[in-house]
């Protein structure tokens, strides 16, 4: 296997992964949002705050790997002329997205949420959540979008001489 092989296996299943934790990570986040919508505001706080403290550096420490496998996905599509170069861009796109509605509106109101008091919420605080659950959404849509790109980038598109995954 030559080291141009590796490379492109590496850029398509670090992609397809990344992509997918990303996605499901999103996906399982919105499914809670909508499971605690019924929580009065001190409960609610409380289980912001106590999920606020390891979903950020999670997050960040799989953002880093994911984008940079996506980027080097597309690059070596276009340089072999494949026809995985259109969704892999299509995923970067739309994860660069997610994450401009990432620091656009949900991660001001994760770190505003730190310093809410759980016994005394802020008034506004259900039109705060109902505002955030929004962005989440359209974060997620973005994600899983993204994934289903990277599906159609990775299987069966070749690349110059290097098989696509699972096509053996």
């Amino acid at each position: 296997m030559t080291a141009s092989t590796r490379l492109v296996r590496t850029a398509r299943w670090a992609s397809l992964l990344g992509g997918g934790l990303y996605a499901g990570g999103a996906l399982a986040t919105l499914v809670l949002e909508l499971a605690v919508r019924s929580l009065d505001g001190p409960a609610y706080v409380e289980f912001r705050q106590a999920t606020h403290v390891y979903f950020p550096w999670l997050i960040g420490a799989l953002l880093v790997p994911t984008y940079a496998a996506v980027v080097m996905l597309a690059v070596l599509a276009h340089r072999a002329g494949s026809l995985a170069f259109r969704p892999a861009v299509a995923a970067l796109v739309l994860l660069v997205l997610a994450l401009v509605v990432s620091f656009a509106f949900n991660a001001p109101v994760n770190v505003e949420q730190t310093g809410w008091n759980p016994q005394d919420p802020p008034a506004d605080w259900a039109d705060i959540r109902d505002h955030w659950q929004i962005a989440h959404a359209v974060r997620t849509a973005f994600c899983l979008t993204a994934l289903g790109c990277l599906g159609s980038a990775v299987i069966d598109r070749p690349f110059g001489g290097v098989e696509a995954p699972g096509s053996r």
